[in-house]
């Protein structure tokens, strides 16, 4: 995906370590203290979201339909995140004596309904970068680009999964060449709807209208799903624009009509023609058109360069919004194979 900005005059390592890739979700509310539900929040390392859950409803002898988190998470990295189980009936188990590798049980909590998806206010990034070459002495002012002006909102590669692999098997499946479970299909349509997404986001950051408003495009409330069409862009709007209270948005592709208009509503489309097998595929599974945000401004960042060749960046970012995103914008990285994988995990 093209960069929004120039390319970074650093380059580094990322993740030479697990540690070096934390992330912490924010809840954003109290649990309730009782109820048929325990939230749970577990500090994981080189574990995916999804093993993780059928360990937890293994441990605690429930289905695992009955598991539930706001969205998966890195699993080359060192992780927080909460996960819900629906214990009705049954005895709340010894969290002390869960043993996945990996895995450490940090809190626990009785909750009264499971644990959506999305259903976090955001969440925290502690990132370094080793081996750094190049003028490290840049990162800092970057930095504070990238939090003043924000970055495109794209779908990291890790929505894709190992060399494309989600995504293939989103092709092979509206090919009807594979069947799949329901946590494959889900992770196929994923896989496609961001790659549609993807395409129109970048034919935005290179003629340079992501950060603006167009006439005919469908403006998002920060901070929200809420969003109307702009069928002109007065001064009043693009004030909200530049001020981030409101955001130019791209497709989610599904069945229904574009909520954009204009040629906003015509590059959409070209890019579903372009890839129909996908767009067309995701209309048969049922999706609708939704929306979400081209760009996406980090919160909290601070950049601090640790040594000569070591830097630390931190920062919050909205549920849904990719870390890699940001730090593609900000240093020129790569990311060695990482030794210590844990058996019977395959990343995502």
């Amino acid at each position: 995906m093209p960069r929004a900005y120039s390319k970074p005059a650093a380059q580094g390592l990322l993740r030479v370590e697990p540690a070096d890739f934390q992330v912490r979700e924010r809840l954003g509310f109290e649990p309730d203290g009782q109820g048929e539900h325990v939230l749970l929040y577990v500090r994981k390392t080189l574990a995916n979201t999804e093993w993780v859950a059928r360990q937890l409803a293994r441990f605690a002898n429930v289905p695992q339909k009955g598991v539930g988190y706001a969205g998966r998470k890195d699993r080359l990295a060192v992780t927080e995140q909460w996960f819900s189980l629906q214990l009705a009936g049954k005895p709340e188990p010894d969290w002390t004596l869960f043993d996945a590798p990996g895995c450490v049980i940090l809190q626990h909590h009785r909750h009264q309904r499971k644990l959506r998806h999305g259903a976090i206010t955001g969440n925290d990034f502690r990132c370094v970068l080793r081996a750094v070459q190049g003028d490290i002495s840049t990162l800092p002012a970057r930095a504070a680009e990238l939090a003043e002006q924000g970055v495109p909102n794209y779908f990291g590669p890790q929505r894709f999964g190992h060399a494309g692999g989600n995504l293939q098997l989103a092709t092979q499946w509206f090919q009807r060449q594979r069947r799949l479970d329901r946590n494959q299909r889900s992770i196929a349509l994923s896989a496609a709807r961001s790659f549609l997404f993807n395409q129109v986001l970048a034919i935005r950051v290179e003629n340079n209208t992501w950060q603006y408003a167009l006439p005919g495009d469908v403006l998002q409330l920060d901070g929200s799903r809420s969003h109307f069409q702009a069928e002109q862009i007065d001064v009043e709007l693009a004030q909200r624009v530049g001020q981030f209270d409101l955001h130019p948005s791209g497709p989610l592709w599904g069945r229904g009509t574009l909520a954009s208009g204009g040629s906003v509503s015509e590059l959409e489309q070209a890019v579903a023609t372009q890839y129909s097998l996908l767009a067309e595929g995701l209309e048969r599974a049922g999706l609708e058109q939704e929306r979400r945000a081209l760009r996406v401004r980090p919160g909290q960042l601070q950049c601090e360069i640790l040594s000569d060749d070591t830097a630390l960046i931190e920062f919050s970012l909205p549920p849904g919004a990719y870390a890699t995103t940001l730090l593609r914008e900000w240093i020129d990285y790569r990311e060695p194979e990482l030794p210590g994988k844990i058996s019977g995990q395959t990343a995502q």
